[in-house]
């Protein structure tokens, strides 16, 4: 049996009121083993509980707890999962962890697929690590939504696409999930002469059978970095590529539409840069169930920061003539553009400028702000003026370390740029804020 160490009690909480403390070990939860979060939650989520705990002296406590039904106990767990993760064992001709270069941080190496994980984080799982056992608890629970890294419904293409011989078989599990009204969304990674065209086509059409327990369905593009050697060839995408696939989504979005009231199938946002069209208006992104992907989170930054604009008074920003620089990716960079010129031509004094930031650790084709290390950023910002402050994207930084991908400290990067640095949360709203010039700067 698995033992289960507390490793904090939350302050005023049910579990601090019966003096449980860090270190004791959790057994049991009204008779039942705890395997793991999800057996927690599952077994907790009740009005009367008998927890047995064992303390540090070998001697065990059975608590018993009369509560609200949804209450938490204010018990955290050093593993949050209360479990090992689960590995991939996949070797996808796609996956990014294998066109990483070597003498990284260890934990950017590990590949999970843990179906637990698609629930607890959102994470996509491919399906062909779920043991009928996983896929039992998630009916019974009720867990959702399921994220599946779905990339074929082409069965002998998908194990070719994973090099697993069972990827064909684990598609099964998706009748399974459905039939249970398991929510789900897909994601399909699209890589250039593989499972596009026709293979994309019949992906789609046949992902159109699960919904509306499939939620959504997001196309991305196949992401290549410089550290591709041995590696299955895979070519990158082309604007006439890319006007092919946002046609196709488009013409299955109208069609979900007339039956079901939802787009359901989404292009994410490199789709529409490459393609040089327009992005879709907020309608089109169903609530944005995609945002994780790359799926509206440009039409969204450009909608929310119109709206905190707009709100703006002169009265908010300061009259003097300030400098700021924002640094992005190369993705983002024109749509940053448009904003920056934007808040001048509201606000003349403010001089803002922007630095789209060339990815030459993982290679050019790498163009998303997420995987910009420090040493880039230094190498291409070091001799600019950069003004009174530097904004970064949240997604660059590991929040709690505060460090890039190549564990530069976020504190190093200030002082060898001379420039204090804010960090932008996602939001439109937040770059506004971080756009006005603040006292400290007077």
């Amino acid at each position: 049996m698995k033992e289960h160490i507390v490793y904090k009690v939350l302050p005023g909480s049910i579990a601090e009121e019966l003096e449980v403390e860090p270190g004791d070990v959790l057994v049991s939860v009204n008779d039942h083993a705890i395997e793991d979060i999800f057996d927690y939650h599952f077994y907790t989520n009740e009005e009367y509980l008998t927890v047995v705990v064992r303390k540090p002296n070998g001697e065990e406590w059975e608590l018993e707890i009369e509560k609200e039904y949804e209450d938490d106990l204010g018990i955290e767990f050093e593993n949050g999962l209360m479990d090992h993760y689960k590995s991939c064992h996949n070797k996808c001709i796609f996956c990014f962890i294998d066109q990483m270069p070597k003498g990284m941080r260890e934990t950017l190496y590990f590949k999970d697929d843990d179906s637990r994980l698609s629930f607890l984080q959102g994470n996509y799982v491919t399906l062909t690590n779920m043991k009928e056992h996983d896929l039992e608890r998630i009916i019974e629970y009720k867990l959702g939504p399921i994220n599946v890294s779905v990339q074929t419904m082409n069965p002998e293409l998908r194990c070719k696409m994973l090099n697993n011989r069972f990827a064909g078989d684990a598609l099964k599990k998706l009748d399974r999930l459905y039939e249970a009204g398991i929510p789900m969304n897909g994601q399909i990674v699209l890589c250039k002469g593989v499972n596009d065209g026709a293979e994309l086509d019949r992906s789609i059409r046949e992902l159109i059978k699960y919904m509306p327990v499939m939620e959504s369905v997001s196309i991305v593009p196949v992401g290549l970095s410089k550290y591709r050697e041995g590696l299955y060839p895979l070519e990158p995408f082309n604007k006439e590529d890319a006007e092919q696939v946002i046609d196709m989504i488009e013409g299955y979005q109208k069609q979900c539409m007339e039956e079901w009231d939802t787009h359901f199938v989404h292009a994410s946002d490199e789709w529409y840069l490459l393609a040089e069209r327009e992005l879709p208006a907020e309608d089109n992104y169903d609530g944005y169930l995609q945002l994780e992907n790359g799926v509206g989170m440009l039409r969204l930054l450009r909608d929310e920061f119109a709206e905190a604009l707009s709100q703006t008074k002169e009265s908010d920003v300061e009259k003097g003539a300030y400098h700021v620089t924002i640094a992005t990716g190369l993705l983002a960079a024109p749509t940053l553009q448009e904003l920056a010129e934007n808040f001048m031509e509201k606000f003349p004094q403010a001089e803002i400028t922007v630095v789209p930031i060339v990815n030459h650790f993982f290679g050019e084709m790498i163009t998303v702000s997420g995987l910009l290390t420090g040493q880039d950023l230094i190498a291409q910002l070091k001799d600019k003026d950069l003004g009174e402050k530097l904004l970064l994207p949240c997604n660059l930084i590991r929040s709690e370390e505060r460090d890039f991908l190549d564990d530069v400290k976020l504190e190093d990067l200030e002082k060898t740029l001379q420039v204090p640095i804010d960090i932008v949360k996602s939001s439109g709203q937040d770059l506004v804020s971080c756009l006005i010039r603040r006292k400290e700067y007077e």
